[in-house]
């Protein structure tokens, strides 16, 4: 497999293919000689230590999501007094992986890693499918070639067709072998591997549909490529357009090109590219109107944010803040108690999980609140120190932020709503109690009060509230803190308060006002009064949070809180499963900036709806999807036994409104996890589409137990492209596991 063009004469590289010997830092007292080097391939990096005979380690460039420079990880400050920042550098993982913390041996040398590294990650974003394949396909021949000749014999072949999830009888895979042996020297080399490949990945699927167009069996003229994005894609906008700028783009025949025709090959790359995905690439950017008040959108949020496992004994970590951020959360949560030498902590209060400094929060907040979305940042404090440390906290705030911190109203007039994502662009909004409200505060009327209160903590008052009879050990929280006025300045827009009942709220309650809600709570209201729920959040925000007992940092679906138009639902980001997956598939759309706007008929204070019974809304226009899953391409291989091959079904969920969440499965093909085909229809009605994600499962069945988890993909309905689709699946922290897909045929019709 080549090597990429742009990485052959750069000075960096040059320096990682010879390698390095650098500390790999694990913690002060942890610091090893590991020697790293870049293989030929560009795209693998291996260590191992000085030792002879130890095993050498690798990692691929492709699981690499960043470089850091300096001391920027807490394993490198803790070591900040032994080595300069200019030898030290940490590579993040992609997913829930660990950072890779290293000393290089002089500063010459850790510039070389970084900006080599960084050359590196680029060259993989700009790859074209084509090269993602041949670069994907090149790392098989790599595990598979065990005695590293650069070549392969009919024996690591069939280890490699076990290891690639494929369970092809010895005579095939004969057969095949022989065909893509061109030389006849038994064995495989590159090129013949690729066609042996190729061979093996036959999409009969994919040639079934291009044959129904083509004419002659061969190619799609530009008028049957119309037809086909006419017919079975749906398309509406200029097709004629499009067909021709299809044929451009993936046509890798230039004979073909020269015709205005598409090839097999450019059909099959056109399938496969982000515009033949399940996800309409016009809905990838930001496609919606950021300049309604806050409480109109959904906004991903963080519970919990410093821990990066349990709540009972897990780590607190900055690093907690610094992927939620990176991952598009736009409100994190911080816990601050009274620490040591005056200055405040974060952790989980009264557990063994271990503690991190309030100002090393703020710093990381700082930085990285605006990589990935420009819009605002909630930081939702959870305060429980006295008001000397209060006070620090509000120093530390203005000092570390400075200007990005939101302090006072935008206009300075007395505003009637909240302003909205794209007015407060750049700052940083703190939810905490407040004394007083906006109007004092415009006429300068507040004091420094004694009756000021901070939060009992709400997870403990819940706790408290579920054993009326259980001395908690939260009981001493009870006591009514005061509240310093340095802190209470900080919040503008987002003033904690106490929930009373919605009557009260119309009533009596500011725009500006938050209410948290445990999940078990919000769940009792939606119930009660699911119409009063969605109209009490056209107008301020609600914060949901998981319930004190899911000590495993377990979550809830979202999705029944945004039911309710609740806009604050927080989630343990670090905790992977079905609540995080509808979380990412929510806000992988609009620029995955964060906020999502919510329906029309959830902000607009005349219009009732109640989830509970969708059919009684004005503009109630059900909907009838129909999927038909038809094959699955190389689904990882989940079992870590050396024989064992998936046995894939697909579920289909659709999570939305009670009367339309569902499931619906496929039969389970047996052992073929390479290139399994179902032809299996499923239908789901789906009364307010508005509001549905549709949730594609890839299960390994098992007779006897629970199915593994294969794969999984999550996108909301309005994002859906019809027709022919392929839908990439992501793993269990949803990150892309290329090239894993299934294959599957769309129709959304509406129900007249």
């Amino acid at each position: 497999v080549d090597k990429p063009q742009s990485s052959q004469g750069d000075d960096n590289l040059q320096a990682m293919l010879v390698g390095a010997m650098m500390r790999k830092i694990k913690s002060r007292n942890w610091k090893k000689q590991r020697y790293f080097k870049l293989e030929d391939d560009f795209m693998t990096i291996w260590y191992q230590s000085k030792k002879a005979g130890n095993v050498r380690s690798t990692f691929s460039v492709n699981d690499v999501e960043a470089v850091r420079e300096g001391h920027q990880s807490e394993v490198l400050l803790s070591i900040a007094d032994e080595f300069p920042p200019d030898r030290c550098f940490t590579l993040v993982f992609r997913g829930r992986r660990g950072n890779l913390d290293l000393v290089a041996e002089s500063a010459e040398e850790a510039q070389s890693w970084i900006w080599g590294m960084r050359k590196l990650i680029e060259n993989v974003e700009n790859m074209g499918e084509r090269e993602k394949l041949d670069q994907w396909i090149g790392e098989w021949f790599k595990k598979a070639d065990k005695n590293n000749d650069g070549r392969m014999n009919f024996k690591e072949v069939q280890d490699l067709l076990k290891m690639m999830n494929v369970d092809m009888n010895e005579h095939h895979a004969h057969h095949l072998f022989t065909m893509a042996d061109k030389s006849q020297s038994g064995t495989l080399e590159n090129d013949e591997f690729v066609l042996f490949y190729k061979m093996l990945t036959q999409r009969e699927d994919v040639l079934k549909v291009f044959q129904e167009y083509s004419v002659d069996g061969q190619k799609l003229s530009q008028s049957n490529l119309e037809d086909f994005l006419r017919e079975e894609q749906l398309e509406g906008d200029d097709i004629q357009l499009h067909a021709k700028q299809l044929i451009e783009c993936y046509e890798p025949s230039d004979k073909a090109k020269r015709m205005n025709a598409m090839t097999f090959d450019g059909f099959l790359m056109y399938l496969g590219s982000a515009e033949g995905s399940i996800f309409n690439p016009q809905q990838r950017g930001i496609f919606q109107d950021m300049t309604q008040p806050l409480c109109h959108y959904f906004i991903s949020s963080s519970h919990n944010t410093y821990l990066m496992e349990d709540q009972l004994r897990g780590q607190s970590s900055v690093e907690g803040y610094i992927r939620a951020l990176n991952r598009g959360c736009r409100c994190v949560e911080v816990d601050c108690w009274d620490g040591a030498n005056g200055e405040p902590i974060v952790y989980h209060g009264h557990t063994f999980t271990s503690k991190i400094l309030f100002k090393d929060v703020v710093s990381a907040v700082g930085n990285y609140a605006f990589k990935v979305s420009q819009y605002p940042v909630i930081l939702s404090i959870e305060n429980h120190c006295s008001v000397e440390q209060q006070r620090v906290m509000a120093h530390h705030l203005n000092h570390i932020l400075g200007d990005r911190l939101l302090k006072t109203i935008l206009d300075g007039k007395a505003p009637i709503r909240l302003p909205s994502p794209e007015d407060l662009k750049g700052k940083i909004l703190v939810k905490a109690k407040k004394d007083g409200g906006l109007e004092q505060s415009l006429s300068g009327m507040v004091e420094d009060s004694l009756n000021g209160e901070v939060s009992d903590d709400d997870e403990a008052a819940e706790i408290d509230e579920d054993h009326p009879h259980h001395e908690s050990i939260h009981c001493r929280l009870k006591s009514k803190q005061r509240l310093s006025k340095e802190l209470s300045d900080c919040v503008v827009y987002c003033k904690s308060v106490h929930f009373t009942s919605f009557k009260h709220s119309r009533i009596h309650s500011k725009f500006y006002e938050v209410a948290s809600f445990t999940e078990s709570k919000a769940r009792k209201h939606l119930r009660d009064a699911g119409a009063e729920f969605v109209h009490h959040n056209s107008r301020q925000l609600s914060r949901v949070y998981p319930s004190g007992f899911r000590t495993d940092s377990s979550n809830f679906n979202p999705q029944e809180m945004w039911n309710a138009g609740c806009q604050i639902v927080a989630l343990n980001f670090q905790t992977a499963g079905e609540g995080m997956d509808v979380n990412d598939g929510l806000f992988s759309q609009n620029g995955c900036c964060g906020y999502v706007l919510k329906p029309s008929f959830m902000r607009e204070a005349d219009v009732r709806f109640d989830p509970e019974m969708p059919q009684k809304r004005d503009h109630y226009h059900p909907v009838v999807l129909t999927v038909q899953v038809i094959s699955g391409q190389q689904l990882p291989k989940v079992n870590i036994k050396e024989d064992s091959i998936v046995d894939p079904l697909v579920r289909v969920e659709v999570h939305g409104v009670p009367m339309d969440q569902a499931k619906q499965e496929t039969r389970y093909i047996e052992n073929n996890g390479f290139n399994p085909m179902w032809y299996d229809t499923l239908h789901f009605t789906i009364h307010t589409p508005e509001l549905a994600m549709v949730r594609f499962v890839v299960e390994d069945y098992d007779k006897t137990s629970k199915n593994d988890f294969v794969g999984q993909y999550t996108l909301p309905l309005s994002c859906m492209q019809q027709g022919y689709r392929h839908i990439h699946l992501l793993s269990k922290d949803g990150t892309s596991i290329p090239p894993s897909s299934l294959f599957v045929y769309l129709r959304i019709k509406h129900l007249e």
